[in-house]
């Protein structure tokens, strides 16, 4: 199965990219859209572009701390990648976590009316391209103790974002399958017995 994540809202932090897939099934409990496809089925691995969630909260690098929290409560997000508006698009040039703004702005006692997303946000990436499997992202996260991995062009372009819960939630369906097919074999297995 391969998973896109429903569309939230568009406004100008957010930007959505049309994913061009049929939708099968919806799942009102995690927001997540399902389609079939043989690839997935037949166990061709996926890769970010197939995976990635396309609705992307972001920050540029002027905003002050206090739009950045204030987009984030508004948004939902824990993070929010820092871009520079370029003539091929959206540049990836850092990321923001709540925790940075918790522990650099708030622990140090700066003014989040005038400190900006610049100066705090981390600006030693870690991107995938879309071309990248679900085992590279992994282990991209695992090696450098990141949750997010924005998903870029080879020119640095915004193209969507990986996040951990996205990878639980596809191997959460995958093991779903795995539990569907032992349980049809051992109904076939039953019936060919009997």
């Amino acid at each position: 199965m391969r998973i896109y994540r429903k569309t939230l809202t568009a406004s100008r932090h957010c930007f959505v990219a049309d994913l061009y897939q049929p939708v099968s099934a919806y799942s009102a409990q995690t927001g997540i859209f399902l389609t079939h496809s043989m690839e997935a089925i037949m166990g061709e691995s996926m890769n970010a572009g197939e995976i990635c969630n396309r609705v992307v909260v972001f920050a540029t690098e002027d905003m002050t701390l206090k739009e950045a929290a204030d987009l984030m409560r508004t948004e939902h997000v824990g993070s929010l990648v820092v871009v520079r508006e370029a003539d091929i698009g959206r540049i990836v040039i850092g990321m923001l976590t709540d925790r940075d703004i918790a522990i650099v702005a708030m622990a140090r006692e700066f003014d989040p009316q005038t400190l900006r997303v610049g100066d705090i946000m981390s600006t030693d990436l870690v991107t995938a391209r879309e071309e990248d499997s679900i085992n590279d992202i992994l282990s991209m996260m695992r090696v450098h103790g990141v949750r997010r991995v924005p998903v870029t062009s080879e020119n640095g372009v915004l193209i969507g974002i990986v996040t951990l819960d996205d990878m639980l939630d596809i191997l959460a369906e995958e093991m779903r399958g795995f539990v569907q097919a032992i349980k049809g074999a051992q109904k076939h297995e039953r019936r060919v017995r009997v």
